[in-house]
Protein backbone atom coordinates (compact mmCIF):
# COMPACT_ATOMS: atom_id res chain seq x y z
CA UNK A 1 0.00 0.00 0.00
CA UNK A 2 2.73 2.73 0.85
CA UNK A 3 4.59 1.72 -2.69
CA UNK A 4 1.18 2.50 -4.21
CA UNK A 5 0.89 5.71 -2.20
CA UNK A 6 4.25 6.61 -3.14
CA UNK A 7 3.76 6.35 -7.32
CA UNK A 8 -0.01 7.89 -6.80
CA UNK A 9 1.40 11.04 -4.81
CA UNK A 10 4.17 11.05 -7.43
CA UNK A 11 2.46 10.76 -10.34
CA UNK A 12 0.37 13.73 -8.64
CA UNK A 13 3.37 15.69 -8.48
CA UNK A 14 4.25 15.22 -12.25
CA UNK A 15 0.70 15.46 -13.40
CA UNK A 16 0.66 19.27 -10.99
CA UNK A 17 4.16 20.38 -12.92
CA UNK A 18 3.28 19.77 -16.24
CA UNK A 19 -0.18 21.78 -15.31
CA UNK A 20 1.45 24.52 -14.02
CA UNK A 21 4.15 24.68 -16.52
CA UNK A 22 1.23 24.62 -19.28
CA UNK A 23 -0.23 27.20 -17.34
CA UNK A 24 2.92 29.69 -17.52
CA UNK A 25 3.48 29.16 -21.37
CA UNK A 26 -0.27 30.35 -21.96
CA UNK A 27 0.03 33.08 -19.52
CA UNK A 28 3.26 34.54 -21.03
CA UNK A 29 2.38 35.38 -24.73
CA UNK A 30 4.74 36.17 -27.56
CA UNK A 31 7.29 38.42 -26.67
CA UNK A 32 8.73 41.81 -27.76
CA UNK A 33 11.86 43.27 -29.65
CA UNK A 34 13.52 44.53 -26.36
CA UNK A 35 15.20 47.77 -28.14
CA UNK A 36 14.19 50.33 -30.96
CA UNK A 37 15.38 49.86 -34.62
CA UNK A 38 15.06 47.55 -37.59
CA UNK A 39 14.66 44.17 -36.14
CA UNK A 40 15.98 41.26 -38.84
CA UNK A 41 16.46 38.21 -39.29
CA UNK A 42 20.24 36.02 -39.61
CA UNK A 43 19.42 32.56 -40.57
CA UNK A 44 22.67 30.42 -38.90
CA UNK A 45 22.69 26.46 -38.93
CA UNK A 46 19.10 26.04 -39.56
CA UNK A 47 18.03 28.67 -36.83
CA UNK A 48 16.78 31.89 -37.12
CA UNK A 49 18.27 34.57 -35.06
CA UNK A 50 16.61 38.20 -34.14
CA UNK A 51 18.96 40.71 -34.32
CA UNK A 52 18.31 44.40 -34.15
CA UNK A 53 19.80 47.43 -36.09
CA UNK A 54 19.86 51.26 -36.15
CA UNK A 55 22.12 53.76 -37.23
CA UNK A 56 23.77 54.95 -40.07
CA UNK A 57 25.09 52.19 -42.28
CA UNK A 58 27.83 54.11 -43.62
CA UNK A 59 28.98 54.85 -39.82
CA UNK A 60 31.42 52.92 -37.94
CA UNK A 61 29.43 49.35 -36.94
CA UNK A 62 29.49 48.54 -33.20
CA UNK A 63 27.87 45.40 -32.45
CA UNK A 64 26.46 44.58 -29.04
CA UNK A 65 26.77 40.77 -27.12
CA UNK A 66 24.73 40.05 -24.25
CA UNK A 67 25.90 38.15 -21.82
CA UNK A 68 24.40 34.97 -21.08
CA UNK A 69 22.02 33.98 -17.67
CA UNK A 70 18.43 32.83 -17.35
CA UNK A 71 16.79 35.99 -18.63
CA UNK A 72 19.28 36.75 -20.98
CA UNK A 73 18.62 39.08 -24.35
CA UNK A 74 20.15 41.86 -26.06
CA UNK A 75 17.81 44.31 -23.87
CA UNK A 76 20.91 43.92 -21.80
CA UNK A 77 21.89 47.08 -23.74
CA UNK A 78 18.58 49.14 -23.79
CA UNK A 79 19.99 52.15 -21.79
CA UNK A 80 22.86 52.55 -24.43
CA UNK A 81 21.45 51.55 -27.61
CA UNK A 82 19.32 54.36 -28.88
CA UNK A 83 22.53 56.69 -27.52
CA UNK A 84 25.08 54.99 -29.81
CA UNK A 85 22.75 54.73 -32.71
CA UNK A 86 23.16 58.67 -32.88
CA UNK A 87 27.03 58.33 -33.90
CA UNK A 88 27.32 54.65 -35.06
CA UNK A 89 25.64 51.67 -37.22
CA UNK A 90 24.54 49.58 -33.41
CA UNK A 91 23.61 45.82 -34.33
CA UNK A 92 22.64 43.75 -31.43
CA UNK A 93 21.32 39.93 -32.01
CA UNK A 94 19.87 37.59 -29.43
CA UNK A 95 21.95 35.06 -28.96
CA UNK A 96 21.11 31.45 -30.39
CA UNK A 97 18.73 30.28 -27.48
CA UNK A 98 17.99 33.44 -25.75
CA UNK A 99 15.48 36.40 -26.72
CA UNK A 100 13.72 36.23 -30.22
CA UNK A 101 16.28 33.71 -31.69
CA UNK A 102 15.53 29.78 -31.90
CA UNK A 103 15.92 28.11 -28.62
CA UNK A 104 16.10 24.78 -30.01
CA UNK A 105 16.81 21.53 -27.58
CA UNK A 106 20.82 21.64 -28.64
CA UNK A 107 23.42 21.04 -26.07
CA UNK A 108 24.34 24.67 -26.58
CA UNK A 109 28.49 24.95 -25.52
CA UNK A 110 30.99 27.40 -25.96
CA UNK A 111 31.75 26.33 -29.33
CA UNK A 112 28.45 26.67 -30.61
CA UNK A 113 28.49 30.43 -29.33
CA UNK A 114 32.55 31.18 -30.59
CA UNK A 115 31.02 29.85 -33.87
CA UNK A 116 28.07 32.35 -34.02
CA UNK A 117 29.58 35.19 -32.57
CA UNK A 118 33.11 34.67 -35.97
CA UNK A 119 30.31 33.72 -38.32
CA UNK A 120 28.11 36.91 -37.19
CA UNK A 121 31.28 39.34 -36.82
CA UNK A 122 32.56 38.18 -40.61
CA UNK A 123 29.21 39.80 -41.60
CA UNK A 124 30.57 43.38 -41.13
CA UNK A 125 33.82 44.98 -42.17
CA UNK A 126 36.45 45.85 -38.89
CA UNK A 127 33.56 46.32 -36.48
CA UNK A 128 33.17 47.32 -32.78
CA UNK A 129 32.19 45.09 -30.23
CA UNK A 130 30.88 45.55 -26.93
CA UNK A 131 30.39 42.33 -25.43
CA UNK A 132 29.13 41.29 -21.54
CA UNK A 133 30.45 38.94 -18.94
CA UNK A 134 30.86 34.67 -20.41
CA UNK A 135 30.34 36.20 -24.38
CA UNK A 136 33.35 38.25 -24.02
CA UNK A 137 35.11 35.15 -23.75
CA UNK A 138 33.73 33.68 -26.69
CA UNK A 139 34.23 36.75 -28.78
CA UNK A 140 37.94 36.97 -27.85
CA UNK A 141 37.92 33.07 -29.05
CA UNK A 142 36.29 33.78 -32.67
CA UNK A 143 38.14 37.09 -33.30
CA UNK A 144 41.26 35.11 -33.79
CA UNK A 145 39.68 33.48 -36.62
CA UNK A 146 40.90 34.73 -40.37
CA UNK A 147 37.81 35.94 -41.83
CA UNK A 148 36.84 38.05 -38.70
CA UNK A 149 38.57 41.39 -38.01
CA UNK A 150 37.67 43.21 -35.21
CA UNK A 151 38.82 46.95 -34.80
CA UNK A 152 38.59 47.63 -30.85
CA UNK A 153 36.67 45.79 -28.15
CA UNK A 154 34.88 47.18 -25.08
CA UNK A 155 34.40 44.23 -22.74
CA UNK A 156 32.55 44.27 -19.51
CA UNK A 157 33.13 42.33 -16.88
CA UNK A 158 34.48 39.78 -19.42
CA UNK A 159 34.93 36.10 -17.32
CA UNK A 160 35.45 32.66 -18.78
CA UNK A 161 33.05 30.68 -16.18
CA UNK A 162 29.57 30.96 -15.74
CA UNK A 163 28.63 28.62 -13.47
CA UNK A 164 30.17 25.60 -11.31
CA UNK A 165 32.88 22.83 -12.88
CA UNK A 166 30.56 20.69 -15.29
CA UNK A 167 27.84 18.40 -13.77
CA UNK A 168 25.97 16.39 -16.35
CA UNK A 169 23.15 15.67 -14.24
CA UNK A 170 22.21 18.92 -13.68
CA UNK A 171 21.89 19.53 -17.37
CA UNK A 172 19.80 16.78 -17.62
CA UNK A 173 17.40 17.23 -14.94
CA UNK A 174 17.18 20.87 -15.95
CA UNK A 175 16.47 19.60 -19.55
CA UNK A 176 14.16 17.03 -18.74
CA UNK A 177 10.67 16.97 -19.78
CA UNK A 178 7.91 18.45 -16.94
CA UNK A 179 10.58 17.99 -14.24
CA UNK A 180 12.60 19.89 -15.64
CA UNK A 181 10.66 22.88 -17.11
CA UNK A 182 9.33 23.21 -13.52
CA UNK A 183 12.70 23.26 -12.22
CA UNK A 184 13.68 26.03 -14.68
CA UNK A 185 10.10 27.70 -13.52
CA UNK A 186 11.26 28.20 -10.22
CA UNK A 187 15.21 29.05 -11.30
CA UNK A 188 13.43 31.51 -13.23
CA UNK A 189 10.72 33.04 -11.01
CA UNK A 190 9.91 36.66 -10.42
CA UNK A 191 11.81 36.21 -7.01
CA UNK A 192 14.83 34.36 -8.31
CA UNK A 193 15.01 36.94 -10.95
CA UNK A 194 15.08 40.13 -8.46
CA UNK A 195 17.12 37.74 -5.98
CA UNK A 196 19.65 37.93 -8.27
CA UNK A 197 19.00 41.34 -10.19
CA UNK A 198 19.97 42.63 -6.03
CA UNK A 199 22.50 39.95 -5.36
CA UNK A 200 25.27 40.55 -8.17
CA UNK A 201 23.61 42.24 -11.26
CA UNK A 202 22.85 45.83 -9.71
CA UNK A 203 24.38 47.71 -6.63
CA UNK A 204 21.31 49.90 -6.96
CA UNK A 205 18.24 47.16 -7.86
CA UNK A 206 15.52 49.78 -8.14
CA UNK A 207 17.48 50.59 -11.40
CA UNK A 208 16.77 47.25 -12.66
CA UNK A 209 12.82 48.51 -13.18
CA UNK A 210 9.94 46.82 -12.46
CA UNK A 211 9.45 46.80 -16.24
CA UNK A 212 12.32 45.51 -17.31
CA UNK A 213 11.90 42.72 -14.50
CA UNK A 214 9.20 41.12 -15.85
CA UNK A 215 10.40 41.42 -19.67
CA UNK A 216 13.15 39.19 -17.87
CA UNK A 217 10.12 36.54 -16.38
CA UNK A 218 8.69 36.54 -19.90
CA UNK A 219 12.02 36.04 -21.74
CA UNK A 220 13.01 33.11 -19.57
CA UNK A 221 9.47 31.71 -20.00
CA UNK A 222 9.09 31.32 -23.93
CA UNK A 223 9.05 27.88 -25.57
CA UNK A 224 12.70 26.00 -25.30
CA UNK A 225 13.75 28.58 -22.90
CA UNK A 226 15.53 26.47 -20.28
CA UNK A 227 17.76 24.41 -23.25
CA UNK A 228 20.85 27.16 -22.96
CA UNK A 229 20.20 27.96 -19.53
CA UNK A 230 20.78 24.34 -18.85
CA UNK A 231 24.23 24.22 -20.32
CA UNK A 232 24.83 27.55 -18.44
CA UNK A 233 23.66 26.37 -14.78
CA UNK A 234 25.58 22.99 -14.85
CA UNK A 235 28.85 24.55 -16.21
CA UNK A 236 28.97 23.76 -19.80
CA UNK A 237 29.40 27.03 -21.34
CA UNK A 238 32.56 27.63 -19.29
CA UNK A 239 35.51 27.91 -21.20
CA UNK A 240 39.00 27.44 -20.87
CA UNK A 241 40.77 29.78 -23.23
CA UNK A 242 43.09 31.87 -21.54
CA UNK A 243 41.78 36.06 -21.57
CA UNK A 244 44.92 37.21 -21.20
CA UNK A 245 47.11 35.40 -23.79
CA UNK A 246 44.43 35.69 -26.27
CA UNK A 247 43.89 39.30 -26.26
CA UNK A 248 47.63 39.96 -26.61
CA UNK A 249 47.86 37.91 -29.47
CA UNK A 250 44.94 39.44 -31.45
CA UNK A 251 46.50 42.92 -30.95
CA UNK A 252 42.91 44.40 -30.82
CA UNK A 253 42.92 47.72 -28.72
CA UNK A 254 40.77 46.91 -25.77
CA UNK A 255 38.76 48.72 -23.02
CA UNK A 256 38.02 47.01 -19.50
CA UNK A 257 34.98 47.98 -18.20
CA UNK A 258 33.73 46.85 -14.24
CA UNK A 259 31.90 47.65 -11.81
CA UNK A 260 33.76 48.01 -8.39
CA UNK A 261 31.69 46.20 -6.83
CA UNK A 262 31.23 42.94 -9.19
CA UNK A 263 31.73 39.80 -6.51
CA UNK A 264 30.92 37.20 -9.42
CA UNK A 265 33.98 38.66 -11.65
CA UNK A 266 35.98 40.72 -8.58
CA UNK A 267 38.07 43.92 -9.55
CA UNK A 268 41.04 41.90 -9.04
CA UNK A 269 40.44 39.68 -12.04
CA UNK A 270 40.43 43.05 -13.77
CA UNK A 271 43.25 44.70 -12.87
CA UNK A 272 45.03 41.19 -13.94
CA UNK A 273 43.47 40.97 -16.91
CA UNK A 274 44.71 44.59 -17.79
CA UNK A 275 48.08 43.92 -17.06
CA UNK A 276 48.54 40.74 -18.46
CA UNK A 277 47.20 42.54 -21.98
CA UNK A 278 47.79 45.55 -21.76
CA UNK A 279 43.86 46.73 -22.08
CA UNK A 280 42.76 50.19 -20.61
CA UNK A 281 40.73 49.30 -17.41
CA UNK A 282 37.78 51.86 -17.12
CA UNK A 283 36.07 51.46 -12.86
CA UNK A 284 32.57 51.99 -12.29
CA UNK A 285 31.72 52.94 -8.58
CA UNK A 286 28.53 51.48 -6.96
CA UNK A 287 28.40 49.06 -9.86
CA UNK A 288 28.54 45.32 -10.30
CA UNK A 289 28.02 43.28 -13.44
CA UNK A 290 25.58 46.02 -14.99
CA UNK A 291 27.51 49.04 -15.37
CA UNK A 292 26.47 49.85 -18.56
CA UNK A 293 22.67 49.75 -17.26
CA UNK A 294 23.45 51.72 -14.12
CA UNK A 295 24.98 54.30 -15.64
CA UNK A 296 24.52 54.50 -19.02
CA UNK A 297 25.61 58.16 -20.15
CA UNK A 298 29.50 57.56 -18.52
CA UNK A 299 29.47 54.35 -19.61
CA UNK A 300 28.41 56.17 -23.62
CA UNK A 301 31.41 58.37 -23.07
CA UNK A 302 33.53 55.50 -22.38
CA UNK A 303 32.44 53.94 -25.85
CA UNK A 304 32.89 57.08 -27.35
CA UNK A 305 36.76 57.83 -25.99
CA UNK A 306 37.50 53.97 -26.44
CA UNK A 307 36.00 54.39 -30.79
CA UNK A 308 37.81 57.57 -30.86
Amino acid sequence: MKFRRAIGLAAAGVGLAAATNAALSKRVGPLEPPLDGDHRTYRWRGMDVSYVEAGDEDAQTLVFLHGVNAAGSSGEFREIFDELAEDYHVVAPDLPGFGLSDRPSLYYSPALYEDFVGDFLAEYDDPAVIASSLTAAYTVAAASRDDVSVSRFVLICPTVRGGPDPKEWLRELVRAPVVGEGLFNLIASRPSIRYFNADHGYYDPSKAGAEWQEYEWRTAHQDGARFAPASFISGYLNTDIDLGAALSDLDVPTTLVWGRESDVTPLKRGRELADDADCTLVVFDDAMLLPHVEFPNAFVDTVNDALA
